[in-house]
């Protein structure tokens, strides 16, 4: 082919650039020749023109005059001439080729001017983008050049074929072509086979036919940048209110005929759905708006009946549906907060039914009591688990529910006080503790400790549990009666973990004294060697630190000579050793062994120290009257009545005037008159050769109780008060209410202090002049130093 001629007119040059077109936007075969050859046309007759229109008038040397018109004819120099004149053509063969082919769409429907529009915009779309590659010097030079003049209304080659393509062929048929992609669309949805690829080609036309002019434009910077005006508001927009409308019929439709269960189901299909249908053929910003329309129609406006399926699937415990439900609601901002509410409900009402189902025996059984507890507490832990994920809102839900059953149920209601939680589950744990405990596998112990501490946590009243766990801590570590030391320190390390180191001190100064009492008796049995004390009894003996130990020194009675010798050299044994201290005798808490020498068989006989001194006046005499033996002993007369029936019991000894039918019926004390004979039974027979009498006593156990109780009471009113002066010390001037509000929030960790006794407290440290009220200001308080 021969080679171009640099001298063509314009007219030339379009012949030519115009049957090269033709066929490019035919789709004919083009040589690479005959491309370059189209590209040298336009290169040389811009270039050669400009240099003819340079040459044919030389500048003059001159300085231009002022207001000479020197910009314009640089601007109107020949390239630039023949750019626009080309340009111009270019356009209007655009504008031509397309008017005729679009008059044979306008009545196109359906599929067909899907199809219509998208073969026509791939041909056009390739066509230009080969027509733009052979005009680059025209982009290059001319359009730039004539932008950066200030002129808005000339573009790149391909970006001007875009705006032509839009004006003419999209402006007539776009809302053609969205309804029947949104045709296609809900067809798909009712589950019908859809040539995607059709919508696609839509998409990629309404995505590439926006674009923008950019505010400044550097050299070697693109004068336009794509923008999605196109897409959004000609297909986004209307295929939004499309898909509410079919979403929000099928919701209606499908929730008559089908459990919301399913429906749900249907709701998760429709969203992967959805999420598909983006990354298919739509573009990926549509993703967010769509998803959030779909959730507000299927989930969001269906929130009533969801919550109410919520409630059925809990009490069916259907954990996996629970699981989707949770999935989807968790979608809509806020929506889990009335869930949150329906399970923690759900879960305190499951609580109070079941502890309301054992109510009767539990009251006196801790370990029905805390395993009821702790089975609720494990099915709906794992109910969290499973069915929400353990999420943090639900946990705190499980955690409040828990809080509200444990300490307010038929239990505590027929105890008539909400501190019964924490002392059946220090019961509970002393059954655990002690010798013999056939409760659980020595393994399992610990396992138990730590489900102990789970309801210990939930528990309102730690300082009830504190009292109490003392209380039986120290009769077992008295008594010698701990399964393990291991065991009790690893408890204790629990409960310090849990309410730190103040709370377990006295605990663990128990373990310290008994410690230390063990090295006390071995020095007490060298100084009994040394100093050859031989009438003594063999005794061992705790020495407990007053204020550590929750014990009171016991009424005074008279002890036996048997006995006196060993306790005095006891006392000046620890006198010495330890100036100025005082020793009292518990009693109550101490034990011993007696062997039977009036039996054929010998036997040897656990009792406690009261049953000892009755048993010993039998060595003086052989028959007493119980009024002697009362006034010999100096117990007290109902303390006295109880030991004396637990021995009669044992048929130990007898009276006369009490027969054995009474003894089989159930003897009380108040069947023993004081005029009553008693003597030893001589007769006396066991299959046991040791035979424990050292049973504690009932009503003592009883008294015991309700003592800790008030000293309960009386202990909380000076940790109020002791709050109250640390907080007014700190802040000097308080409000009377805010005051209130701050004790309440310090002592939570350890009771719930009433507001009633708060007050209480506050009037009783005006008296003794810790506080005063401002003159000025009633209920201004003012910490007085």
């Amino acid at each position: 082919m021969s080679r171009p001629d640099g001298n063509m007119t314009l007219n030339d040059v379009w012949v030519k650039v115009s049957e090269g077109i033709e066929r490019i936007y035919r789709i004919q075969e083009m040589s690479p020749t005959a491309y370059m050859e189209l590209y040298t046309h336009v290169y040389n007759y811009c270039t050669n023109t400009a240099s003819q229109a340079q040459s044919s008038k030389p500048p003059p040397k001159s300085t231009p005059k002022p207001g000479s018109n020197q910009r314009q004819n640089n601007v109107h120099d020949g390239a630039n001439i023949v750019g626009g004149e080309l340009y111009a053509k270019l356009k209007n063969y655009l504008k031509d080729y397309l008017e005729k082919i679009c008059e044979k769409g306008l009545d196109l429907q359906g599929e067909s001017v899907l199809r219509f529009y998208t073969t026509n915009w791939e041909h056009y779309r390739f066509s230009s983008k080969v027509t733009n590659g052979f005009c680059h010097y025209l982009n290059r030079h001319w359009v730039r050049r004539e932008y950066d003049s200030g002129r808005r209304d000339v573009y790149e080659i391909f970006t001007m074929a875009m705006e032509i393509w839009q004006l003419v062929f999209f402006q007539p048929l776009n809302r053609q072509v969205t309804l029947a992609c949104l045709q296609l669309i809900k067809a798909e949805r009712q589950n019908e086979v859809i040539n995607t690829r059709l919508i696609s080609g839509v998409i990629q036309s309404y995505v590439e036919l926006g674009f923008a002019e950019n505010s400044s434009v550097p050299n070697n910077h693109p004068i336009t940048s794509p923008t999605l005006t196109i897409y959004k508001d000609y297909f986004e927009i209307p295929f939004l209110q499309d898909t509410e409308q079919f979403y929000r019929l099928e919701a209606a439709t499908f929730l008559v005929h089908n459990s919301v269960t399913e429906y749900l189901k249907k709701v998760a299909q429709r969203l992967d759905e959805e999420v598909h249908r983006v990354q298919s053929y739509l573009h990926p910003s549509t993703l967010a708006a769509l998803i959030k329309k779909v959730e507000e129609v299927l989930i969001r406006d269906q929130l009533e009946a969801i919550y109410t399926e919520a409630k059925a699937l809990l009490h069916a415990e259907k954990h996996s549906d629970l699981a989707l439900l949770f999935k989807l609601v968790s979608r809509v901002p806020n929506a889990t907060v009335e869930l949150k509410k329906i399970v923690e409900d759900h879960i305190r009402q499951m609580g109070i039914d079941a502890i309301e189902r054992v109510s009767g025996s539990a009251l006196n059984d801790p370990k029905l009591y805390v395993e009821t507890i702790l089975e609720i507490h494990t099915k709906f832990f794992k109910l969290v688990q499973e069915a929400f994920s353990s999420e943090q809102g639900f946990t705190a839900a499980l955690d409040k529910a828990c809080g509200k059953f444990i300490n307010n149920n038929a239990v505590t209601t027929a105890a008539g006080n909400t501190t019964k939680s924490p002392e059946l589950l220090a019961r509970y744990c002393d059954t655990l503790l002690r010798k013999g405990s056939k409760a659980v596998e020595e393994t399992d112990l610990e396992e138990k400790f730590n489900q102990i501490m789970v309801v210990f946590n939930y528990v309102e009243d730690k300082d009830v549990f504190q009292k109490f766990y003392g209380k039986m801590l120290a009769k077992r570590l008295v008594g010698q009666l701990s399964a393990s030391d291991d065991y009790e320190e690893s408890m204790i390390s629990k409960l310090k973990q849990a309410c730190g180191f103040e709370y377990t001190s006295k605990l663990q100064r128990m373990f310290q004294d008994i410690g230390v009492s063990k090295n006390l008796i071995d020095q007490y049995r060298t100084y009994c060697e040394k100093n050859s004390l031989s009438d003594i009894v063999d005794f061992s003996v705790m020495v407990l630190s007053s204020n550590s130990w929750p014990f009171s020194a016991p009424p005074n009675f008279v002890l036996p000579v048997e006995l006196k010798r060993t306790f005095e050299s006891f006392t000046k044994f620890y006198t010495q050793q330890h100036n100025g201290r005082k020793l009292t005798w518990l009693h109550q808490h101490s034990k011993g062994d007696l062997q039977t020498l009036f039996t054929k068989s010998r036997y040897i006989l656990h009792v406690s120290t009261y049953q000892m001194v009755v048993l010993l006046l039998f060595n003086k005499f052989s028959s007493w009257t119980i009024e002697r033996m009362q006034d010999e002993t100096q117990i007290k007369v109902d303390l006295f009545l109880q030991v004396l029936c637990g021995l009669l019991k044992s048929k130990l000894i007898a009276c006369a005037e009490i027969n054995d039918d009474e003894f089989d019926e159930d003897l009380k004390e108040t069947d023993i008159k004081m005029n009553y004979n008693i003597q030893l039974a001589d007769d006396f027979k066991s299959k046991k050769i040791k035979i424990n009498l050292n049973v504690p006593l009932k009503s003592v156990e009883q008294k015991d109780i309700e003592g800790l109780h008030r000293t309960i009471d009386e202990d909380r009113k000076m940790v109020i008060q002791a709050a109250i002066v640390r907080t007014m010390k700190a802040r000097q001037t308080l409000k009377h209410a805010l005051l209130m509000q701050e004790v309440i929030q310090q002592l939570s960790s350890r009771f719930k202090p009433k507001i009633p006794v708060i007050k209480k407290c506050i009037d009783i440290l005006i008296e003794k002049e810790y506080l005063e009220r401002q003159s000025n200001e009633k209920d201004v308080l003012r910490y007085l130093a």
